[in-house]
């Protein structure tokens, strides 16, 4: 009884470690088991990661290159940028510069508009201004031997300028003052009463230097039977001719001229025609027997043209009685030609002989 609860008991203690190793072994399965799960979590969360990664890495790659490209476009845009400003402000340098230079002119035009002014405002100025302008006119027109300045003459009077003409009309003396103060206070007054009082004194001031210089620049036997007044403005010469018609009138009876720089420009030209028409008359005879020599000498090389032609008509002859013999030369070497025959042949009878020798020539 004893022995077979001993063994009752080792056997339960046998089915309880066989249960427990049981157990055990399936722990063990079941552990090694989830363990593979997990590894193969692991490894599947590895590759997901590596995946990942490459993403990331190639994500990253795509964004640095677009980060370079935009970089890249940003750079050249504010190049181009930086070029277009930079010429921007050049061409606006450029254009200071130009509006600088245009002041720098104005400035200057100012200054000499105030500087005529004042050379305008004072007579004596004002003479040699018109003198000066004077002296350009005439040096350009006309040649040195045609004119003179500061001319004295016969009556002590002293000429601005003296044009040498031949007789008739003989010199004729130019006058380069001009009544300025008048004019001025005519373009300036502001009512009707102020303009016909500046109008009478203007006209009073040029007759009486009309006046003026027909008594003193018209002498007889020395100057021609007129002379010339010369306005240096073309606007005070339009307001003569265009409002005082009688002053113009009263200057051709007194026979002065008023001329402006073109209408002195104009009647230089003219003066400068007579000058050669006169100096063609001088040379008429010199002319007449250049002209004869010249006749004889046509005459002469008439002459030798018909020699020339005489001895081309002879050269002709020559060369056509050259061509005849060498004609006749050519036939007589045909006909020799002919004779040149094969064995076979008969020879060929020469022409019976014509009872006279072709003239070689």
């Amino acid at each position: 009884m004893g022995e077979t609860v001993v063994i009752a008991v080792v056997a339960a203690v046998f089915l309880l470690a066989a249960v427990f190793w049981y157990r055990a072994e399936r722990a063990r399965a079941e552990t090694a088991r989830r363990v593979a799960r997990v590894d193969e979590a692991a490894e599947k969360l590895m590759a997901a990661q590596s995946e990942l990664a490459g993403g990331q890495q190639m994500a990253q790659s795509g964004m640095n290159q677009r980060l370079d490209a935009i970089t890249k476009r940003l750079d050249e845009g504010l190049s181009k940028q930086t070029e277009k400003t930079g010429e921007t402000l050049r061409h606006l340098h450029e254009r200071i510069a130009v509006i600088d230079a245009a002041q720098k002119n104005l400035t200057e035009l100012s200054q000499q508009v105030v500087g005529l002014q004042d050379i305008l405002s004072n007579n004596q100025a004002r003479g040699a201004f018109g003198e000066i302008q004077l002296n350009d006119i005439v040096t350009s027109a006309l040649p040195p031997s045609a004119y003179g300045f500061q001319v004295k003459l016969g009556n002590g009077r002293m000429a601005d300028c003296l044009l040498h003409l031949p007789n008739p009309p003989g010199s004729i003396a130019i006058d380069a003052k001009f009544p300025l103060e008048s004019y001025r206070a005519l373009r300036e007054a502001k009512d009707e009463a102020g303009r016909t009082k500046a109008a009478r004194a203007f006209s009073a001031d040029v007759t009486k230097h009309v006046r003026d210089i027909a008594e003193r620049y018209i002498v007889a036997g020395e100057t021609a039977e007129s002379a010339l007044m010369f306005l240096p403005s073309e606007a005070v010469y339009a307001e003569l001719h265009a409002r005082f018609a009688a002053v113009v009138e009263d200057s051709y009876r007194r026979r002065v001229w008023i001329v402006s720089p073109t209408t002195l420009m104009a009647t230089l030209n003219t003066v400068r025609a007579v000058l050669k028409d006169a100096r063609m008359r001088e040379q008429a005879d010199v002319i007449q027997i250049e002209v004869l020599k010249m006749l004889t000498d046509v005459e002469r090389l008439d002459k030798r043209v018909g020699n020339l032609q005489r001895h081309f008509t002879q050269a002709t002859d020559d060369v056509q009685e050259i061509r005849t013999s060498t004609e006749k030369i050519t036939r007589r070497a045909n006909r020799i030609e002919e004779l040149q025959i094969g064995d076979d042949e008969q020879p060929a009878e020469l022409p019976p002989p014509s009872g006279r020798i072709e003239s070689a020539s």
